[in-house]
């Protein structure tokens, strides 16, 4: 018998295990697009990164990669698929260095391949240049074409390439080209910027996207969620703000600014959906915020009911809320499968719509006969809540009532989340009631936009929304988007 591995056909449809496939997906949940992590002056620079990055898989399943510089030379690997398969000891071991950038990456359909996998390595006059970043430059179409007319060539189809050919085009040291080029650069993104001698990180002048500053005794660590931190044994500093740049090098870290901090707008989905709940966001703990999503809306919303139930993993916190503060018994009546990966047998359309056994089971003796409610974190197109719903009617519940702990998603994401276009998005078309008639749901609420605001702890009064990002709610862009090529949502790297 052969040794050769034989894959049945159909089993997977992309190249790898955890290809995306954007619509095609039985799970129409959205997708954050990646996670960076960062480390100045340690000497096991790699080690750290590779747990950091494992931390923060949940932003990025697709490729995984590290660059790491000991101050003279680049060593570095990609890949496409997860964290410990895309690394082992013997790579490891060979990223000798202090100082490293990492990147773990989504990215949308038919734009997964390795040259894009982060982080970019360039050559330009000044030696060496790895760039690794999370979220969308709105307006990087029209800056690469603007490059490719006076002559640049790319080598990938990722929009984080322009900062590299702008970096590159200037005549100014370092430093000053770096801040030339984020300066240039609309969107929501966070960066890391490593050549031999140098890190810089910067934050965009909204603050979209989360980055956050550790410290490891002499080292100074930098990742896009703090739970990252814990894992490697650092300590949280602060957030890196809007607009501003840091420059670490030989002699330490310096503190600058590329562009004046605008109103702050952190993405509103990091609080209910993206971020780990171990995490913290503007000093707040994700578990905790979560939680008071789930009180505030029994508060907005009670329902007289016999069991509350979160679908896993990100509902579960409010669903303990909603259970608290309602007095109904939190059960697990729902059950993730956590090793199916994200892409499933997909041979017939009728065995897709049963895929949604083979990530989820509801547990019979605790649903079977009792009224439910029903806790999730948000409704995308509503193929996937009516499939939740109908499994808990499959297995007795006498009512199932859908609670929803952000307000209805109506418009697409220009700065960093793979959304579907606005004609996709069921909020954007149907009304509440139709919607709930759509997932064959006994009733049906979304938080608002208010409770949001004071469950996350944000000042609605001294604070703009307080400080958050709510466009895909409420269509209010927090930067320009009348861009040519502004169709391309998702994330550009």
């Amino acid at each position: 018998m052969s040794d050769e591995l034989i894959i049945p056909q159909g089993l997977w449809t992309g190249d790898y295990y955890n290809e995306g496939t954007g619509k095609d997906d039985i799970f129409d949940t959205l997708k954050e697009e990646c996670g960076v992590f960062g480390v100045f002056n340690h000497p096991e620079a790699a080690s750290l990164s590779y747990y950091g990055l494992h931390a923060l898989q949940h932003r990025g399943e697709e490729s995984a990669g590290l660059c790491v510089s000991d101050g003279e030379d680049f060593n570095y690997h990609r890949g496409m698929g997860l964290v410990k398969e895309v690394f082992d000891r013997d790579k490891l071991l060979s990223l000798k260095g202090d100082r490293s950038i990492g990147h773990v990456r989504y990215s949308t359909s038919g734009d997964s391949r390795l040259a894009n996998a982060q982080p970019l390595i360039f050559k330009y006059r000044d030696g060496d240049l790895a760039v690794a970043t999370n979220g969308n430059i709105v307006n990087a179409p029209r800056i690469r074409h603007e490059l490719e007319q006076s002559g640049s060539i790319f080598q990938t189809t990722s929009d984080t390439e322009v900062i590299a050919h702008l970096i590159a085009r200037s005549s100014k040291d370092f430093v000053e080209a770096a801040k030339d080029a984020l300066g240039q650069l609309v969107g929501g993104f966070a960066f890391l910027l490593l050549t031999n001698d140098k890190l810089i990180v910067a934050s965009d002048p909204h603050g979209l996207r989360p980055l956050t500053m550790g410290r490891l005794g002499d080292a100074y660590l930098f990742s896009s969620e703090t739970c990252a931190f814990e894992v490697v044994g650092a300590e949280m500093v602060r957030d890196i703000q809007p607009g501003e740049m840091l420059v670490l090098d030989k002699d330490g870290l310096r503190e600058e600014r590329f562009a004046a901090p605008q109103r702050k707008a952190l993405c509103a989905m990091e609080y209910i959906y993206f971020s780990r709940p171990d995490s913290d966001l503007n000093g707040s703990n994700l578990h905790s915020s979560r939680k008071r999503m789930g009180k505030i809306m029994a508060q907005e919303s009670f329902v007289d009911a016999d069991i509350v139930t979160g679908v896993p993993d990100s509902s579960i916190s409010a669903a303990i809320g909603y259970a608290e503060q309602t007095g109904i018994p939190y059960e697990l009546g729902l059950i993730k499968n956590k090793y199916t990966g994200r892409t499933f047998i997909q041979p017939s359309q009728e065995l897709r719509e049963q895929g949604v056994k083979m990530k989820l089971s509801a547990v019979r003796r605790v649903v079977e006969g009792k009224r439910v409610v029903m806790i999730d974190d948000s409704i995308v197109r509503g193929t996937t809540s009516r499939r939740i719903v109908n499994l808990l009617r499959e297995v007795g519940a006498t009512e199932v009532h859908v609670r929803i702990t952000s307000p209805p998603f109506k418009n697409p994401c220009f700065y960093g989340i793979d959304t579907p276009d606005r004609g996709d998005l069921i909020a954007s078309y149907k009304t509440i009631e139709e919607i709930c008639r759509e997932i064959n749901a006994d009733s049906l609420q979304f938080l608002s936009p208010e409770g949001l605001i004071q469950a996350v702890g944000g000042d609605s009064s001294s604070e703009y929304k307080g400080g958050l990002c709510m466009a895909c709610f409420d269509n209010d862009y927090p930067t320009r988007t009348d861009f040519d090529g502004e169709e391309k949502f998702g994330c550009s790297c």
